[in-house]
């Protein structure tokens, strides 16, 4: 049974992983393992060490505190029904094309975006 801040950590790795565009095999590459084992990191099956953690935080450009940023608000999603919005791949492919805008561009359609939900509310 997979402990919910291991499956945590593991969509952590996989987002991070995803918007950089990394391929399981080539994060599997510079930690030295095999990708299968990425595989299970990111589904929660297997627990990542700490030291296997700091080497993937170090692949993947991040601190090893970005593994567990939002962990108190799953916890609370969980408890609540709701389920990981950032799982849902038209999601991610949002997330990624949005941070393919340059900043300035970004931060017009940012604006743009929370307008039309603050008047859709």
């Amino acid at each position: 049974m997979k402990h919910p801040v291991d499956a945590h950590v593991g969509k952590r790795i996989r987002h991070r992983r995803w918007m950089i565009g990394m391929t399981q095999q080539q994060l599997a590459g510079k930690v030295g393992i095999k990708f299968q084992q990425i595989q299970k990191y990111e589904t929660g099956m297997n627990r990542v060490s700490a030291s296997r953690l700091w080497e993937i935080a170090d692949a993947l450009g991040v601190g090893i505190s970005f593994f567990f940023e939002g962990l108190d608000d799953a916890r609370s999603a969980v408890r609540e029904g709701e389920g990981d919005i950032m799982g849902d791949k038209e999601a991610m492919d949002l997330v990624r094309s949005y941070y393919a805008i340059p900043e300035a561009q970004r931060r017009r359609l940012f604006d743009l975006a929370r307008a039309l939900s603050d008047a859709a509310a």
